[in-house]
């Protein structure tokens, strides 16, 4: 019942009861919830995004105001992949080595089934684009800053690396152009 307001759950019985030997029972009663479909799977499964360059706050781009209009900011996080410079933006790769980590942000998409077709089209990644994509968006844990770790969305570079330059810095955003 974590997470949901007091309001929501209206009120409960509960006891607490000393058994024999020691031992402690407690039981519960909650009324059932009635939450809506959609608020219930974004309880269950939410869809968290994660974004390492132009989406980003601190960008102040055309399209991280858009992520603004469909998403929540939830916190700072890492991404355990190497950075690389594709030009004047970032491009991420899955790493195996623990030491390999993309700074960026996490955003709780509100509508998943609007905002992440029109950060398909930005990013370029879809059928209606030429083969292969240059990013795929694929589901990656990715670890907040508050220490617990989520599943997101990352769009991850899908092209080959060889000639690329890795980035200076795990943060884009502080990276030289």
């Amino acid at each position: 019942m974590r997470g949901f307001p007091i309001s929501r759950l209206g009120t409960s019985k509960a006891k607490l009861q000393l058994r024999e030997m020691g031992s402690w029972s407690f039981q519960a009663e909650f009324p059932s919830l009635s939450l809506g479909i959609s608020e219930d799977r974004r309880i269950m499964n939410p869809d968290y995004i994660f974004v390492y360059g132009t989406l980003r706050r601190d960008t102040n781009s055309e399209m991280s105001h858009l992520l603004a209009k469909h998403a929540e900011f939830v916190d700072d996080a890492t991404y355990q992949g190497r950075l690389y410079k594709v030009d004047s933006y970032p491009g991420a790769v899955p790493s195996d080595d623990p030491n390999d980590v993309v700074q960026g942000e996490v955003y709780l998409l509100h509508q998943a089934d609007v905002a992440l077709p029109l950060l398909d089209q930005y990013e370029e990644f879809g059928p209606e684009f030429p083969e292969p994509n240059e990013y795929s968006r694929q589901k990656q844990s990715v670890l907040l800053k508050s220490g617990r770790f989520v599943t997101a969305w990352v769009y991850v570079y899908n092209h080959p690396t060889e000639g690329l330059e890795l980035a200076e810095s795990a943060n884009f955003i502080q990276q030289p152009l």
